[in-house]
């Protein structure tokens, strides 16, 4: 061999090894001869497991189903984008779209080739999402009975009348997704689909087939694929962490929304939708636009209904409801007898700022109560390591809970954020002898925004 060729050899085999799709070959026996690392990836196997045995003997396919590979191979014919689900030497289901042709040499069929593209998660999710037709919570499953949470709970029951969108804003672990069940459980489309998508969990390039549904051949590997939105037809489509989806694609969501039409990508065809939209942020939404993270206008097209969920350290009295309520759930789970926390528990979670609020909570009540025995009193020593070693030290026992700095030592950074916020407003309100207009001139925001902050922080200017 010739060193162009052994240059040429190298080159063809580095490409075949790193090009983005799958590549498999098999010679006339129907033995693999060529098994690239993206189509290793997909199925999940390596080169031993393939190269030079009979796909017959590696691969399982579905009933009415056989490899495209081989009917190739078999029939000399070329099979384009087709969907295929088969599963590998460990029962693995792989979902791939195939481009299959065979090679000829003289007239002779030697060998045939697969070029394939993974659409294994996304055949998944969307099983999920159809399989996601009911809520799992109603207004009954939030707990607290502060004032705060009893605003939102009037607020929202009163949305489950009509079919106008909602934005539900509050911090991570506030509960915001189960708001939005119970509007669903308790409006009049609660016997269609309710549909979530977490806007945070996927790449622009799967979301937005996801959402808006795909046609066959608008790009390799693409599908004839109901979107989200169609499949939440009569129902609720709730888009979880707003914030997080691309601009583009919000401008696309913002034509949906307006026209209640939908067009599958790829597609020319406008199909009607009849979907209720609850979305949610986990950031003020003046800070979002700001940044970019939210478009002005879908946020007014959203903020029909806007539900302020107010975070764990805003609703302190909500504490011993709430612990009781995760003891009473891991109790039946583990099977023990606990009956609350010590008073000495109770005042060191009475001085945290929770930043992930009352999911935060509950993954400690959980973590303490694996550390439980026999007790029925959960104490400081069950409690994580990290809350037992963390600079806040415990409440000594006998001492008063009563605040000894505006900003304790242990406050996390967005607690010390928060409070520094709330009395730079409050002294610039004072300043301006509590006039909205003037202080958020002096403060460079908008009216709007600084309504928000006063909402946000529990800042109300008195009465006379």
């Amino acid at each position: 061999m010739s060193h162009n060729e052994k240059v040429m050899k190298q080159l063809y085999e580095e490409i075949i090894e790193r090009i983005g799709v799958g590549i498999h070959a098999v010679d006339q026996d129907g033995k693999s001869i060529i098994y690239n690392k993206k189509m290793r990836e997909m199925e999940v196997m390596e080169k031993e497991d393939v190269l030079y045995k009979d796909v017959r003997d590696i691969f399982q396919f579905q009933e009415n189903q056989s490899s495209t590979l081989l009917k190739s191979l078999q029939h000399g014919e070329e099979v384009v984008n087709v969907k295929q689900t088969y599963f590998n030497n460990r029962g693995v289901e792989i979902t791939t779209v195939n481009n299959t042709f065979p090679l000829k040499i003289d007239g002779n069929i030697c060998a045939a080739v697969e070029i394939a593209t993974d659409v294994t998660r996304m055949e998944r999710l969307m099983r999920q999402n159809l399989r996601q037709t009911k809520t799992d919570f109603t207004f009954n499953h939030i707990i607290g009975e502060s004032s705060e949470l009893k605003e939102v709970i009037a607020l929202a029951k009163r949305a489950t009348r009509t079919n106008s969108n909602v934005l539900i804003i509050g911090e991570t672990g506030t509960g915001k997704e189960l708001f939005a069940q119970s509007i669903h459980a308790e409006s009049e489309r609660s016997g269609a689909p309710f549909i979530s998508q977490n806007c945070a969990a996927l790449p622009d390039t799967l979301i937005e087939g996801i959402l808006f549904g795909t046609t066959k051949g608008a790009f390799t590997g693409a599908i004839d694929s109901p979107g989200l939105f169609e499949q939440a037809q009569g129902g609720t489509i709730l888009l979880d962490e707003l914030n997080s989806l691309n601009i583009a694609l919000q401008a696309k969501l913002l034509r949906v929304l307006q026209e209640r039409k939908v067009r599958r990508i790829g597609g020319t065809k406008e199909i009607p939708i009849d979907v209720r939209v609850i979305a949610t942020v986990n950031e003020d939404p003046i800070d979002a636009i700001a940044n970019n993270h939210l478009r002005k206008d879908l946020y007014y097209r959203l903020a029909v209904v806007t539900l302020f969920i107010p975070p764990l350290r805003e609703r302190q009295e909500d504490l011993p409801v709430l612990i009781e309520e995760f003891i009473q759930k891991y109790n039946q789970l583990f099977k023990l007898n606990v009956k609350c926390v010590s008073d000495e528990v109770l005042r060191f979670f009475e001085s945290q700022s929770w930043p992930g609020n009352i999911r935060e909570l509950e993954h400690v009540i959980e973590a303490s109560m694996n550390l439980v025995n026999h007790e029925q009193v959960i104490e400081f020593d069950h409690l994580p390591y990290q809350y037992r070693k963390s600079e806040a030290e415990p409440p000594l026992q006998g001492q008063g809970s009563k605040e000894v700095s505006r900003i304790p030592d242990h406050a996390g950074l967005t607690e010390q954020l928060a409070l520094f916020e709330k009395q730079t407003i409050e002294h610039s309100l004072h300043k301006h002898h509590n006039h909205i207009t003037n202080t958020a001139f002096a403060l460079g925001i908008s009216r709007q925004s600084l309504q928000y902050r006063m909402k946000r922080l529990k800042i109300r200017i008195p009465r006379d």
